[in-house]
């Protein structure tokens, strides 16, 4: 997946700083076709993501999908984790919500 920041609206301060508008994040609803694992320790959402979807830019949709704070990739060891199964879908609502801003 491209940076999924890359078509956020880019906008500037008074004093002429640019920043980019957050993301909206998409709701990733659980289907029949997830995997549930149980973390150990030194588990990272994106390396998690290189595990189950080649590809570790795709940490977000775990971590959306299991409602975290988002503000590391580390995961506490011992905790039960869904893997979505269509993480393609996670990335189209995630477009789809990001390109209307």
């Amino acid at each position: 997946m491209a940076d999924r920041y890359l078509k956020n609206t880019e906008l500037k301060t008074e004093g002429g700083r640019k920043y980019k508008i957050n993301s909206i994040y998409p709701e990733i609803t659980a289907t029949a076709n997830d995997t549930y694992i149980i973390t150990t320790g030194g588990d990272r959402y994106d390396t998690l993501a290189l595990q189950f979807y080649k590809d570790s830019k795709l940490w977000w949709i775990i971590a959306a999908a299991n409602n975290s704070k988002k503000d590391s990739l580390a995961v506490e060891p011992g905790i039960q984790l869904r893997i979505p199964a269509n993480p393609s879908a996670a990335v189209s609502e995630y477009n789809r919500l990001n390109e209307i801003r």
